[in-house]
């Protein structure tokens, strides 16, 4: 039975079709040439033929964990488990905590502490010159009661108290947050772009485990043949079949038993690639619940490069978030040109280290004493242009944002060049597996019809006179075994890239994971269990929030 879903797209996206069926398969025409800006040479693909053989899902072993899961539950777990995909939160979450002090720059520094200066000697000439020694007066007459003013002194002073301290360059305050804004706007393009990354990685690793558990099935049902070949060859008769013929067949069985074993153990590093990738059990199995032969089709094989090129250079996150970074640095360049013209702007206090107290209680005395206390306050806003080593540095900074801004550039056309060589590629691929899947099934339907004549036709003879001799011998049941093994490795791996060239075309042209998620999901989700071993990490939905 085959269920096909068409979902309408926009304008400019393409008509994807998801097509869940037992064999999806396209057939190409005669080679010929045609130029980029025609169709493919693919045709449309046939109608699905559907299974070439029935085989039962593989067993597991004793001790396995196993962890049933469909595509569909597969994909909607990469939306937020990878860690990839915590990375790049946090990295927004960044990005986001910049733009929100950048917002307040105008906002002055709220200081509290208090600062103490003890002074011996001649200290700042509030005098002119003059000197006037205890007990004596101005004239430098005898003053038995006075302290004089003398020029060394020794003095006590306290400063404790609170200030509204800023400066800061009003050009900062103006083009910080605007070069911030473009920064976030980056960082949440690269959170798409996780997102997009990790549902691909989870293609394929989901793939892997369909094409490995089939090539398994195909193992078993190879080594179950082979058993029943030995026997059968064992019991001809020794006048037809030398004895090195029945060794023939059981080295060969046993050639299939270690390929079986092998099959299994990659079955099992697939499953493990999964489960890393979306964080569950690593000790799990995965048992995908679709069979092994289905194909998905995302995207239509015979769509033209110069249909797909152009959705990739509109879609792709990596280049919306190339583009905010070009647009950061121009914002620098801006930022650049306009600070020799706008002010440093200060608000500051008086008589204390870097002028960071404004106001608070003050003390004042002479040698051992702190005896004189008053509310004190001092104020001094200030506007201050400046221009760097003569205006030969700003030209100088100048000249390195739009160094900047060129290589930001640059990368931005390299990012273009490599989604169009993307998009090229991933439909290559998808073009060369989708014919492939077509000469696969021929393989194993021609290999299956085969083995089985040749078994069959194993135990007939005739007679060429006094001669009895079979009409197939052992050596060509064995090669036709040795073909069927083959068959079936190249049917699940043909049809395993098939699926992946889907996925990585889809994600060369950008398509955000969501749209797979939530509005073309291939199937219902099957419920799974996501906890994890006790000595692993468990797993929210990201990292710890930056509020906590």
């Amino acid at each position: 039975m085959n269920r096909t879903m068409r979902f309408p797209w926009g304008s400019r996206c393409l008509a994807l079709l998801l097509t869940l069926s037992p064999c999806h398969l396209v057939t190409l025409p005669p080679c010929h040439a045609a130029p980029p800006s025609q169709k493919s040479p693919l045709e449309q693909p046939s109608p699905p033929s559907g299974e070439v053989v029935k085989l039962d899902l593989p067993p597991l072993q004793a001790g396995d964990l196993r962890f049933p899961i469909n595509l569909a539950t597969a994909l909607r777990l990469a939306d937020a488990r990878p860690l990839i995909v915590a990375a790049a939160q946090t990295s927004a979450w960044v990005a986001e905590a910049q733009l929100q002090r950048a917002k307040v720059l105008w906002l002055p520094d709220f200081n509290l502490g208090f600062d103490y200066i003890r002074h011996d000697g001649n200290g700042p000439d509030t005098l002119r010159g003059v000197n006037i020694p205890a007990g004596q007066n101005a004239l430098g007459q005898s003053s038995p009661g006075s302290f004089g003013r003398p020029q060394d002194q020794n003095i006590n002073f306290f400063y404790a108290g609170g200030a509204f301290f800023l400066m800061r360059n009003a050009t900062d305050m103006i083009f910080e947050p605007l070069a911030a804004r473009q920064n976030l706007n980056a960082a949440r393009w690269d959170v798409q772009t996780a997102k997009n990354d990790a549902l691909l990685t989870t293609a394929r690793a989901y793939f892997d485990v369909h094409k490995y558990r089939g090539q398994y099935a195909g193992a078993i049902d190879v080594v179950t043949r082979g058993r029943k070949l030995v026997e059968a060859i064992n019991d001809l008769s020794k006048d037809l079949v030398p004895a090195v013929e029945v060794d023939r067949a059981r080295t060969l069985l046993a050639d299939l038993e270690q390929q079986a074993v092998s099959a299994r153990q990659y079955w099992r590093r697939a499953s493990a690639s999964l489960t890393r990738v979306l964080r569950l059990d690593p000790r799990a199995v995965v048992v995908p619940l679709e069979r092994d032969h289905l194909q998905i089709t995302l995207i239509e094989p015979n769509r033209s490069l110069d249909d797909l090129i152009p959705i990739g250079l509109t879609n792709r996150p990596e280049l919306a978030a190339q583009q905010a970074l070009v647009q950061e640095t121009l914002v620098r360049i801006r930022q650049e040109k306009m600070r020799p013209f706008l002010p440093i702007l200060q608000i500051n206090g008086f008589q204390t280290p870097y002028e960071q107290i404004q106001f608070g209680a003050f003390g004042i005395g002479n040698g051992g004493k702190l005896n004189l206390w008053s509310f004190r306050d001092d104020i001094s806003p200030q506007a201050l242009w400046q221009v760097d080593s003569l205006g030969l540095g700003n030209l100088a900074m100048v000249k390195w944002r739009r160094a900047m801004a060129s290589r930001t550039t640059a990368i931005l056309f390299k990012v273009q060049d490599d989604v169009a060589a993307e998009v090229t590629q991933a439909q290559a691929r998808l073009q060369s597996a989708a014919a492939r899947v077509v000469q696969a099934e021929r393989e194993l339907r021609a290999a299956l019809i085969n083995y089985n004549g040749s078994y069959e036709g194993l135990k007939q003879t005739q007679r060429f006179g006094n001669v009895l001799v079979q009409i197939f011998r052992p050596q060509e049941v064995v090669f036709a075994l040795k073909l069927l093994k083959l068959a079936y490795d190249d049917y699940f791996t043909t049809i395993a890239e098939y699926n992946q060239a889907q996925f990585e075309l889809f994600h060369a042209l950008g398509y955000p994971a969501r749209e797979i998620e939530y509005f073309r999901p291939p199937g219902e989700m099957a419920p799974v269990d996501t906890t994890r071993p006790g000595y692993l990490p468990p797993v929210g939905t990201g990292p710890p929030p930056p509020t906590r």
